[in-house]
């Protein structure tokens, strides 16, 4: 893929900026994107991350995490951090997410995400959120399927959620060596399934997800 120079870069910004505008015009200050990472794992928590952009300061390059290289959401990681106006970055575990089901632990992941924020006095005032019907915050929320290609916001959250997840999981790669988990993130690749019939699931594996293993 061909790189965008930086007049394309400020248009693709400009553009995935229309969802944040369009709240500005209706009286919104302080707009949230909310985004998670780690639904899918056989283990490892599931993170969510919300992130208040500065209207002033535009991050160049944000896209849906997924679509970026490892090197890119690492640079972008860190420049959200700096230049984001407001964030925070929460996570459910495997106990949670097995006791209370994945989609229910990714909202309760993105909830702490906004206490958090209010409790810095920070809160935003409405939330932009990737496809999922986000209740119990107190706050307006528009769902938008595919947000994190589609928003700026959320694609910066998405970013946040995404890193924050793949250092968790390569930390965990040095606790319980040879299951692969800082190459696939839990993910369920083949050797991965190889390795759990091996040498059996580790702590944190969700059980919800491998109640039959052969």
């Amino acid at each position: 893929m061909p790189k965008l120079t930086t007049e394309q870069l400020i248009e693709k910004y400009e553009k995935m900026y229309e969802y944040e505008k369009d709240c500005f015009a209706k009286g919104y200050k302080m707009i949230g994107g909310i985004d998670e990472a780690g639904r899918g794992p056989l283990a490892g928590p599931v993170v969510a991350a919300c992130c208040i952009l500065d209207p002033n300061v535009k991050i160049l390059g944000l896209d849906d995490s997924k679509k970026l290289s490892e090197k890119k959401r690492e640079e972008l990681f860190v420049e959200i951090k700096e230049k984001a106006l407001a964030y925070a970055i929460c996570a459910s575990s495997p106990e949670e997410i097995d006791e209370i089901n994945i989609l229910e632990a990714t909202k309760k992941a993105m909830r702490n995400c906004v206490k958090e924020l209010a409790s810095k006095g920070q809160s935003p005032d409405i939330l932009l959120i990737d496809a999922v019907n986000l209740s119990g915050t107190g706050l307006d929320v528009i769902p938008i399927i595919k947000g994190d290609a589609k928003s700026d916001s959320i694609a910066a959250a998405s970013i946040l959620a995404k890193v924050t997840r793949d250092h968790i999981m390569t930390e965990y790669d040095a606790e319980y060596p040879g299951y692969g988990f800082a190459k696939h993130k839990g993910y369920g690749t083949k050797d991965h399934y190889a390795a759990i019939r091996e040498k059996g699931m580790t702590p944190i594996h969700r059980r919800s997800f491998l109640k039959v293993i052969h």
